[in-house]
């Protein structure tokens, strides 16, 4: 079955189209942190955090199906749907950030945010990390770091090394901050000679595509303070560590410490329904919306907004903010109870967890996570890897993940490293 699916896939869909794992799943249903294959076997998930609350929670089935009946249209009619999540939302920001844009897609969102830094600041120039991911528009592609654009990267981008923690910038940790910063304001000025100037910063707070590296709160303030006096605008991706993952509040940026001029949110925000979210101050979108006109047929659409709203009562209600603080810790020291030749380093916050696996010699154990992830696959845990060097296993399970979760999947995965081939 899965050989036929895959090769309907190829026939249907293109090449390259990517999948999970060397065999891959074939899931056909989901429920809370729980998926089942076509042969009914039943999977921990550790990966998504689009399903934030959980697969297919009951209250945002009902939200969609309650609206989804009733009506679906765009923006450019009055409904209550949009004002009222966008009520919502706001409340959970500081810094003034108090409008809204909302759009399909975490990729259409950050494709925004860079637009608004350009129309504030009249410039084009952008930084980004030269090791992350914000999406698969033109623009956004060219900040992303997974595929070279076509022609290589354009002349208003600059990539400035991404911070680590094995490899630290400066060669430790206390060094990185101050040199982070440094590389930052030398791309700057790079921009500024060519003629783009500056307009912004995108990164996302925890680093995640970049292998979430273990950083401590501060770690941006004199990087923050640069692009202040230097005019841009700091552009915070939190699709990933957004809607309370760290377990330290609402937002990575508060975790870090540092006040986005502009904030993107992506899929989670919704259970999966397609729907982002672009959060700014209103002298930001004022610019925006004068210099472009933006309008998003679907961004926000009655249906959309409902499973939205849908999504925070599940937050707020179950007390998932907590549960990620509480369980997040928990499975962190057991995780840090695995002994093995090959761990670099674990580290966790809130229900976001990594193990880096170096050889003895020091390089990426590329090859071991591999298997490491196919064993656990092959266990019933679903789980991924991440890093410059893919090196790093990912775990980010949705956020109604139990201790009893964490018991399950730190076992399994104790049994599978123990069993994987050195």
């Amino acid at each position: 079955m899965t050989k036929t699916l895959t090769e309907r896939r190829a026939r249907l869909m293109g090449p390259n189209v990517p999948t999970f794992y060397d065999d891959p799943v074939h899931i056909v249903r989901g429920e809370g942190v729980w998926l089942w294959d076509a042969q009914g076997r039943k999977y921990l998930d550790c990966y998504n955090n689009v399903p934030h609350v959980g697969h297919c929670h009951p209250h945002v089935v009902d939200a969609i199906s309650r609206q989804a009946a009733r009506l679906n249209t765009h923006t450019r009619y009055l409904h209550d749907g949009i004002l009222d999540y966008a009520d919502r939302l706001t409340a959970k920001f500081n810094h003034d950030l108090s409008q809204v844009i909302m759009v399909c897609t975490g990729s259409e969102a950050n494709d925004i945010a860079l637009r608004m830094a350009q129309a504030i600041t009249g410039k084009t120039g952008i930084i980004a990390t030269d090791n992350t991911y914000h999406g698969n528009t033109t623009a956004t592609a060219q900040l992303s770091t997974r595929r070279p654009p076509i022609g290589g990267y354009p002349d208003h981008v600059r990539l400035v090394p991404a911070p680590d923690t094995i490899g630290s910038l400066g060669g430790s940790l206390a060094k990185q901050p101050q040199v982070f910063a440094e590389n930052i304001a030398r791309a700057i000025g790079e921009l500024e000679r060519a003629g783009h100037g500056f307009s912004g910063f995108m990164l996302c707070p925890t680093f995640a595509n970049e292998g979430f590296p273990a950083l401590k709160p501060g770690f941006l303030e004199e990087t923050a303070k640069l692009i202040r006096d230097t005019g841009g605008l700091i552009l915070c991706d939190e699709v990933q560590p957004g809607f309370g993952r760290t377990g330290q509040g609402w937002w990575g940026h508060d975790w870090l410490g540092f006040a986005p001029d502009v904030v993107t949110l992506g899929k989670p925000m919704a259970n999966g329904h397609p729907v982002a979210a672009v959060v700014t101050r209103p002298d930001i979108m004022a610019a925006f919306r004068n210099a472009f006109g933006y309008f998003n047929t679907f961004g926000g659409n009655p249906v959309s907004a409902a499973a939205a709203l849908a999504t925070l009562d599940i937050i707020e209600q179950e007390g998932l903010i907590k549960n990620a603080k509480k369980v997040g810790a928990y499975a962190l020291e057991r995780l840090r109870e695995i002994d093995h030749p090959f761990i670099a380093q674990i580290r966790g916050l809130g229900l976001f967890f990594g193990i880096e696996f170096t050889l003895p010699d020091g390089a990426p154990a590329i090859d071991f996570t591999a298997r490491v992830v196919e064993g656990m696959r092959q266990n019933g845990v679903l789980l991924n890897r991440i890093g410059r060097h893919m090196n790093t296993l990912k775990m980010r399970p949705p956020m109604p993940f139990s201790r009893g979760n964490a018991d399950l999947a730190i076992g399994t995965l104790k049994q599978v490293i123990k069993e994987t081939a050195l």
